[in-house]
């Protein structure tokens, strides 16, 4: 009988569902797009009923595009946005508020205040991370202070926490799994990162009750299965959890310590396996466990980029100047250059390495012969400037820079956005055959679980090259184009 393995992908913007056989061939892909909440500047949404929506959704196309029962499935992996905070009813299963968006900045200045009191030292040595908003610990604060008897209730073990990873798993096994694994923990603030459990001191600092969190898991094992699940048969085993990025570096197959790749989604993010010791940065990185499989835990450097596709959405949405997304290439490609135009897409804070929540979106260069196609080229620049700064970061850190960037993510289709990311890095970039390697990797981590492959020897033979894009630019041009980049950063 025919292995058959889902991963539900739940996104920032939507949720992909992909359906692989034993062979690694996809018998389906299907996205669903859902509804983003923004309820004061700064403020980002997710209605926790519209995201299981959009994964009932998908599931059910997917089962249709493939031709296949639920029956025939071996195994379910789950990879998802990280740091989105939600918190539930354990009895009803209901959410006390919509999640809170990982790009949410309502925090930056309880942030702030803790880093006054100098509470930041000690919670990088202890997580790997810095003390921003991004992260779920602040948010999580948030709602238990904000919603009315939230803290109360969670203190008496009523209500459960999570990341997207452990709402899905609880929805999907019908309530018996409270479950998160060591990558999704890593990015709370609130897990030890060498002894990867729950740490004492960082709940205590954080007010939160320890009643209220998952179970820390490894990102492949099998943690229980499915029941009263929409769309689906009971007795599937949901059996592979990953944070996106982290399932994205699996399904890029970069197991050896010096991989790395760039995922372009909803935001951009550079990760590079370090193995089984991890190394704080010196240079605005973070330091994240990469996954947990057979008892062993990796650990990946990483820098994140708040804002890169969600740059595109602003223009098709906010600006009206595209249609879809995708038709910011052929709008970029009216003009030979960005005519001089920069965009710094800091249009939820900056990220790695520069750690600015305050910084706001800027654009400089106007002139009266700009054009869309400029602005259009400019934010394509904007993400690959990013990008950039990350892989400097990283270099410093590691002692020299990566020979190659392998890249994904819905973006990475952008051949003109490629050739500039290679122009600026002056490092060839791979693009794989297949983009949807955040899917990939979920599902990689469902089927070894299952059985369904034997070993990531067997996983990383699978992978192909799609395009290899060689820099083209001179070392002067590429430097001129630095400087007016981190001129605008300054400004920002």
């Amino acid at each position: 009988m025919a292995s058959y393995v889902m991963a539900i992908d739940q996104g920032t913007t939507g949720t992909t569902v992909l359906i692989l056989d034993g062979r690694l061939a996809i018998r389906a892909r299907v996205n669903q797009e859902f509804r983003q909440i923004f309820p004061k500047p700064g403020w980002v949404e997710h209605d926790l009923d519209d995201i299981w929506g959009s994964v009932h959704s998908a599931v059910l196309r997917a089962l249709r595009e493939a031709g296949l029962s639920g029956s025939e499935l071996s195994a379910i992996g789950i990879t998802n946005q990280r740091e989105t905070v939600a918190l539930w009813d354990r009895r009803s299963g209901k959410p006390i508020h919509n999640a809170i968006v990982w790009q949410d900045r309502r925090t930056a200045e309880l942030c702030a205040r803790l880093k006054e009191e100098g509470r930041e030292p000690f919670i990088r040595e202890r997580t790997g991370l810095v003390l921003d908003p991004y992260f779920s610990a602040t948010k999580l604060l948030w709602l238990l202070d904000e919603v009315r008897g939230a803290r109360e209730k969670a203190e008496k073990g009523q209500l459960a926490f999570g990341t997207i990873d452990s709402f899905l798993a609880w929805r999907l096994t019908g309530g018996a799994a409270h479950v998160t694994d060591v990558s999704n923990a890593s990015r709370t603030l609130l897990m030890d990162l060498r002894q990867c459990q729950w740490d004492a001191q960082l709940l205590e600092l954080f007010r939160v009750p320890r009643a209220v969190l998952p179970e820390i898991r490894s990102s492949s094992e099998v943690y229980g299965t499915t029941r009263n699940a929409r769309g689906l048969p009971d007795g599937i085993p949901v059996c592979g959890i990953a944070g996106d990025q982290q399932a994205a570096l699996f399904g890029q197959a970069c197991f050896r310590p010096g991989e790395a790749k760039c995922t372009y989604g909803t935001g951009a993010f550079l990760l590079q396996t370090l193995g089984e010791e991890p190394v704080i940065s010196r240079h605005g990185l973070l330091t994240t466990v990469a996954w947990r499989v057979g008892g062993v835990t990796q650990y990946a450097l990483e820098g994140s980029a708040f804002v890169a596709g969600a740059a595109v959405q602003w223009l098709r949405d906010q600006m009206k100047l595209i249609e879809k997304s995708s038709d910011v290439e052929a709008l970029a490609r009216t003009v030979k250059d960005s005519g001089d135009l920069v965009f710094v897409p800091a249009l939820a804070g900056l990220g790695a390495p520069h750690w600015r929540p305050e910084a706001r979106g800027l654009v400089s260069g106007i002139h009266r012969g700009t054009t869309a196609g400029h602005l259009a080229r400019a934010v394509l620049e904007g993400i690959a400037f990013q990008i950039h700064d990350l892989a400097e970061a990283m270099a410093k850190d590691a002692g020299h820079p990566a020979p190659v960037f392998r890249v994904d993510g819905g973006a990475s289709a952008n051949d003109l956005l490629m050739q500039f990311q290679a122009d600026i890095l002056g490092v060839p970039v791979e693009r794989p055959r297949m983009l949807e390697t955040t899917a990939l990797g979920a599902a990689f981590l469902a089927g070894l679980a299952a059985g369904v492959w034997s070993s990531s020897d067997e996983i990383r033979r699978s992978f192909k090259v799609g395009k290899r894009f060689e820099p083209k630019l001179k070392a002067e041009d590429r430097e001129r184009h630095l400087a007016r980049w981190r001129r605008a950063v300054a400004a920002a």
